[in-house]
């Protein structure tokens, strides 16, 4: 029996921020008037809202209420202990996603009455037609679409180690349906992942150790940013193995054990609990992409261009099942603008390097642009500066002086081509770098326009001046 095919101006394969984002530009482009489909499976949002970023950053914000009345920063100020119940702090978080997916996307949706939700995986019959079918591969529709966009997200993968699967382990997936607080946690990989699951379970009061196969934390970023980092999250009681190769992982009484190789020889890690937090692999196994003839990289990637354009035509892709350097939500959901942009006539590119990224840990870690050895590897020289917290006003005040600001420009023009930072708030402030980047600012535009005093963003003008003068000997708020 065949099924009749439902045709749409638009069908979307996905269901979080790049899907959503699409669909709402390409009802406001066409007044709501353009026919759109949406398939996918799990809850509405994808990632970001679900196992993402908002319960990490809940769970962040949450540890840092009870971490730091017992860790005060300024004279005067007296260790207090918080009452706590970590229980009641995983259901006030699983809530809280609960509503958010509620307000941010099931509603926002049903707003929308020319997007048709369908509850299934997308599967391409060739370049026109998706059948969608359900979990146990029972063909549910078919449709077909003028354009389609793949927005199919990714999962935690884990590497292949030794007794790992035998063993169990949690993912970022995963973690959120834990009720009691573990004891003890060995997270695998060093990355803004498993930095911010585990300095929240180290403010909660668990001992934490990570695992990382790099000999720093945080490649993205600049080197004195990552050392920087792991000396403050050593203070705070966080264990480090760099250079660290895992050898076999196996049960251990109640718990977990873990044997590694490093510079030192063998070692054994125990654990109550393992968290992989290693990277994740794109949803495009499914979709078989050979059949619409779209080309991925050898690790499953969508290749697209700028455009968002994938090899097949009108077929384009956004989010974190394309091939790039960062994965993001707010860049899936720009993907998602400039794919639907250029479909329908509206011409558009991704600005990859004015793309902020960030770490949500405290210190917070955010970064622009390229690194100073990017650049200099690129066009063999650069210039930049460093500018520490110590030398900032506000950040003495409040006792948060472990941090940098570092400023990468060309040396031919001194156009700023990079910003990172580790401070307080350095989320907020880092988006100062990005209008740099993108408007092609040199360090006298930073310079000559005023920042507040006494405050953090200061330090990006500091960090600035510094290139002209030795702001050592320099009173407060001299331009």
């Amino acid at each position: 029996m065949s099924i009749d095919i439902q045709k749409f101006d638009l069908v979307i394969l996905g269901k979080g921020a790049a899907a959503f984002s699409a669909a709402i530009k390409a009802s406001e482009l066409s007044n709501g008037e353009m026919t759109i489909a949406m398939i996918g499976t799990g809850p509405l949002g994808g990632t970001c809202v679900n196992v993402g970023c908002v319960p990490s950053k809940y769970l962040l914000e949450a540890s840092h209420l009870v971490f730091n009345p017992g860790h005060p920063r300024m004279h005067g100020i007296y260790e207090t202990a918080v009452k706590h119940d970590f229980s009641e702090v995983m259901n006030g978080l699983r809530a809280y996603v609960e509503h958010a997916r509620d307000a941010k996307y099931a509603k926002v949706i049903e707003s929308y009455d020319n997007v048709k939700v369908f509850d299934g995986l997308g599967k391409f019959v060739d370049r026109k037609i998706v059948s969608i079918l359900d979990q146990g591969g029972k063909e549910l529709a078919r449709v077909s679409g003028s354009n389609i966009l793949i927005a199919t997200g990714s999962h935690p993968t884990a590497p292949p180690i030794d007794g790992l699967e035998e063993t169990g382990y949690l993912t970022s997936d995963t973690i959120w349906n834990m009720q009691d607080l573990l004891g003890t946690i060995a997270i695998i990989g060093g990355g803004a992942i498993g930095l911010e699951l585990g300095q929240a379970f180290l403010h909660f009061g668990s001992k934490v150790t990570v695992i990382e196969a790099l000999d720093s934390l945080l490649p993205q970023t600049e080197p004195e940013i990552g050392s920087m980092l792991k000396a403050r999250l050593e203070v705070e009681g966080m264990k480090f193995y760099l250079r660290a190769r895992i050898n076999t992982v196996s049960k251990s009484g109640n718990g977990k054990s873990i044997e590694i190789i490093t510079h030192r020889g063998k070692e054994i890690v125990e654990a109550d609990e393992i968290v992989v937090a290693t990277g994740r692999k794109a949803n495009t196994d499914f979709l078989n992409l050979e059949a619409a003839g779209v080309k991925t990289d050898p690790r499953g990637l969508i290749l697209a261009t700028d455009t968002m354009k994938t090899s097949a035509a009108g077929i384009y892709a956004a989010g974190d099942c394309v091939s790039k350097k960062m994965f993001l939500e707010t860049l899936a959901a720009r993907e998602g603008v400039v794919a639907v942009s250029n479909m329908f006539g509206e011409e558009m590119r991704i600005d990859y390097d004015s793309t902020t990224w960030a770490v949500f840990t405290n210190p917070q870690v955010a970064g622009v642009g390229m690194t100073e050895n990017e650049f200099s590897k690129k066009n063999g020289s650069c210039s930049c500066r460093v500018f520490s917290l110590e030398n900032l006003t506000k950040a003495s005040i409040i006792g948060e002086t472990d941090g940098i600001i570092k400023i990468t420009v060309n040396p031919l023009d001194n156009r700023i081509v990079g910003m990172h930072i580790l401070s307080p708030n350095a989320t907020d402030i880092i988006t100062e770098g990005a209008y740099a980047i993108r408007n092609k600012f040199i360090i006298d535009d930073i310079i000559s326009t005023s920042h507040i005093f006494p405050s953090i963003s200061e330090g990006i003008k500091l960090a600035a001046q510094s290139f002209i003068r030795d702001i050592s000997k320099m009173a407060c708020c001299v331009e």
